[in-house]
């Protein structure tokens, strides 16, 4: 048996792959793009295993695509290649409609024509899950309920809105074809492998290097914290049990204030790597202008996933916040490899300043 996993060496995939291969038997045929978010240091201890073949290649090459599921027949695709990161489509969109919209519908076209001609009992057995984000959903006010599977889509960023898109191809491609799609809807994920251009990973980086610690706006702008490895089980247990034509909202019950979050990383880091002068990380702290249209509030109310599939989160935001600094500081060597030059030049172009 075999899935294929399409951004299978990007933070939240390459999490995933690495968790599969050690739930599961199945070999993984894992293709990426290896965009600057997508690192095969992540999946450098996978080498030698039989059962893990890396493919260099985009979802939108129909071909590629087409003769990877005739060459390994999987009996699942799970697909998390995306652009992901709001601040870049703000700069840039076309590559988020490229890959999020263009892409997800040549994916989705390539493995509607392999699903066509399978035999019937693997054709009923086939599944493809989509994984997307809360951010599809909009922004929400203080007292509003969090965003539960009911909610109307109002993206409120060039990412988003193509999140939104692709969202919308799956569904269609489940009404008018037929194909068994699962998608589910996560909220802000944190942990080991995380590009440190996300706020968490920033913010650890930034302070062991004695920098600022950029936070945007007031930094009252809330987010639920959902641990990446929880969400590999989430989608695990939706792709083993899943109702077809589903969306399933996936989160860490863990709302947190940006702000918040920071001073508990400084915390954290002050207890584990106290600085040479007896400082505190938190004096690092910086507020920078915020970025446009930056949504208020995320959350997630994940009660159909536990109420259906027996699924809840297994850390909460302050065990998963300390593993996930353990693991930056134990791993300095994999965030060397990751912070090239371009990605010190998106860093000053971002915040205007010398990070």
């Amino acid at each position: 048996m075999t899935i294929l996993v399409s951004g299978g060496a990007g933070f939240i995939g390459g999490n995933f792959v690495l968790d599969w291969l050690e739930q599961h038997d199945e070999t993984v045929i894992n293709l990426d793009k290896l965009t600057y978010a997508g690192n095969l240091d992540t999946l450098k201890g996978l080498k030698g295993n039989n059962r893990h073949m890396f493919a260099h290649g985009d979802i939108g090459d129909s071909k590629l695509v087409s003769d990877l599921l005739s060459m390994h027949r999987p009996r699942a695709v799970i697909n998390f290649a995306a652009e992901s990161h709001v601040d870049r489509s703000i700069h840039g969109p076309g590559d988020f409609i490229q890959t999020n919209v263009v892409g997800t519908f040549n994916l989705l076209e390539s493995v509607r024509g392999y699903w066509d001609g399978l035999p019937d009992d693997e054709k009923q057995a086939f599944r493809f899950l989509h994984v997307s984000t809360d951010e599809v959903y909009g922004t929400l006010s203080k007292d509003d309920a969090p965003f539960n599977e009911l909610n109307r889509y109002e993206p409120n960023s060039p990412y988003s809105a193509s999140k939104a898109a692709s969202d919308h191809l799956v569904r269609a491609w489940h009404h008018t074809y037929g194909l068994p799609v699962l998608t589910t809807n996560c909220s802000n994920n944190y942990g080991p492998y995380h590009f440190p251009e996300k706020l968490i990973p920033l913010v650890i980086l930034n302070a062991l290097s004695g920098k600022s610690l950029p936070i945007y706006g007031d930094g009252q702008q809330v987010r639920d914290w959902l641990y990446v490895r929880d969400h590999c089980s989430a989608i695990r247990r939706v792709l083993e049990a899943g109702k077809i034509g589903e969306t399933y909202n996936v989160g860490g019950w863990n709302e947190k204030p940006n702000l918040d979050v920071v001073h508990t990383i400084c915390a954290i880091l002050d207890e584990l790597r106290p600085k040479a002068d007896g400082g505190r990380y938190s004096d690092q702290i910086s507020f920078v202008k915020d970025r446009p249209g930056h949504d208020r509030r995320y959350a997630i109310d994940a009660r159909k996933l536990e109420r259906e599939l027996g699924w809840k989160p297994q850390e909460t935001f302050e065990t998963g916040i300390r593993k996930t600094i353990e693991w930056y500081l134990q791993n300095q060597d994999w965030v060397r490899n990751v912070t090239s030059g371009a990605y010190r030049e998106w860093l000053g172009k971002q915040y205007e300043a010398e990070l």
